[in-house]
């Protein structure tokens, strides 16, 4: 019986990552406390694709076509490019998305406003 050699691996040309691969996939919490005070913690000013996501309750592919449509404001940074939203603007979208439902409500409710009752004469 003739035993078999393993090939040996050869050595990677970049170093494997230290941190967790999840460790961009952490909770957001946008009411942290303000810098300095009693309780802050270090939060970056950006988030990206998978952080938005994660926030907005949708797929990463999801916010990637809101970032490429213009819908939602967002910047590349580094070298290859990567996608980053601000929390402000991510907040603003939010805030906005509310509104527009308010006001989309509202646009039904008087779009019915003058339809007279059809069964006016029928008892209740």
């Amino acid at each position: 019986m003739v035993a078999r050699q393993t090939p040996a691996r050869p050595e990677l040309s970049t170093l494997l990552p230290t941190t967790p691969l999840a460790a961009h996939n952490r909770a957001m919490a946008f009411d942290t406390p303000a810098p300095g005070s009693a309780g802050s913690r270090a939060v970056g000013r950006f988030l990206t694709l998978a952080d938005t996501a994660e926030v907005l309750n949708i797929s990463v592919s999801q916010a990637y076509a809101l970032v490429r449509s213009g819908e939602l404001p967002a910047i590349k940074i580094g070298g290859q490019g990567h996608w980053r939203i601000e929390r402000d603007v991510l907040e603003g979208y939010i805030v906005g998305k509310y509104e527009e439902n308010r006001r989309r409500m509202l646009w039904n409710q008087a779009e019915y406003a003058d339809v007279t009752e059809l069964f006016a004469d029928r008892e209740r």
